[in-house]
């Protein structure tokens, strides 16, 4: 299977990519290629609203020339595309809430006849960390997730969310078994 896992905390060596690197580990040695794409080195500008992606229904057709359309295009070439974050103030970093916003231009005609997507049938999965508890935390990270999948016509291949992270050293092997047990759901049935 082939993986994109696009990273979005700022800390290449923080708790996100920890997590995300046994998760990678674990596909690798089942076989899997893993794309592990850090999108705070990334050029990434915002969408610009200007719905230009919005006249063709067959190809990525944002008018920005920047770091996005590529990521975009690893992401249709993929099999399954893991989002990882920490969650900043309740929801997405900024680099991966402008990768979100940016898949605006996959889509045409949503909520209307003839709603077309790029990502139609693609296996997509949300990895989330966060210093407090799900509760009153993620949950909104997980519905914007969730709803997401609706206008990219995707199929949700799972979520983990690992909470009470102070510090990459602080997680221990309960989480790096979570995180194994993980990478066999996203892949299973795939």
């Amino acid at each position: 299977m082939k993986i994109v896992a696009l990273q979005g905390s700022a800390r290449k060596n923080g708790n996100t990519a920890k997590v995300m690197g046994w998760i990678q580990n674990e596909l690798e040695s089942s076989g899997h290629s893993v794309d592990n794409i850090y999108l705070s080195s990334k050029n990434l500008n915002g969408c610009l609203a200007c719905k230009k992606c919005k006249e063709k229904t067959d190809e990525i057709a944002c008018v920005q020339n920047d770091d996005v359309i590529p990521i975009l295009e690893k992401m249709l070439d993929s099999d399954l595309v893991i989002y990882a974050s920490p969650i900043y103030f309740w929801g997405f970093s900024a680099q991966m809430k402008t990768i979100i916003d940016r898949t605006y231009s996959l889509y045409t005609n949503y909520h209307q006849p003839g709603h077309v997507s790029l990502l139609e049938g693609k296996r997509t999965a949300l990895l989330v960390t966060g210093a407090g508890p799900y509760e009153n935390n993620a949950e909104g990270m997980v519905d914007a997730f969730t709803r997401m999948q609706k206008p990219h016509k995707s199929i949700s291949a799972g979520e983990l969310y690992i909470g009470r992270c102070t510090t990459p050293d602080n997680l221990d092997d309960n989480i790096k078994q979570q995180c194994i047990e993980f990478a066999w759901r996203l892949v299973s049935n795939g």
